[in-house]
């Protein structure tokens, strides 16, 4: 029984099958070594942009802290300026009585 889609295939008895052998095989090793450099310059840019990345987070954190830091001084000297100027009127006051 033969099914329509069936191909025949043969095989050309003066077909000599290159023996590529050794050139073949550094062939094949030199795009290896290219695949395998071009993967570990961008594994290398990756790491260095983590990093980067990484020092950057570090530095807004410690920013946000020291801005927090910051705005509490803030408030606490416009406070003090606040309480100071109270006092001061209260002086002025006691002075021209």
């Amino acid at each position: 029984m033969k099914n329509e889609n069936e191909s025949k295939i043969t095989i050309d008895p003066d077909y000599k099958k290159e023996d590529k052998g050794v050139l073949d095989l550094t062939l094949l090793t030199e795009q290896y070594k290219a695949e395998l450099h071009k993967y570990k310059e961008r594994e290398g840019l990756h790491i260095k942009t983590q990093n980067q990345l990484d020092s950057t987070k570090a530095i807004v954190i410690e920013m946000a802290g020291t801005i927090r830091q910051l705005h509490t001084e803030n408030e606490n000297l416009k406070a003090e300026v606040s309480r100071l100027l109270e006092e001061l009127q209260l002086l002025e006051m006691q002075i021209k009585k």
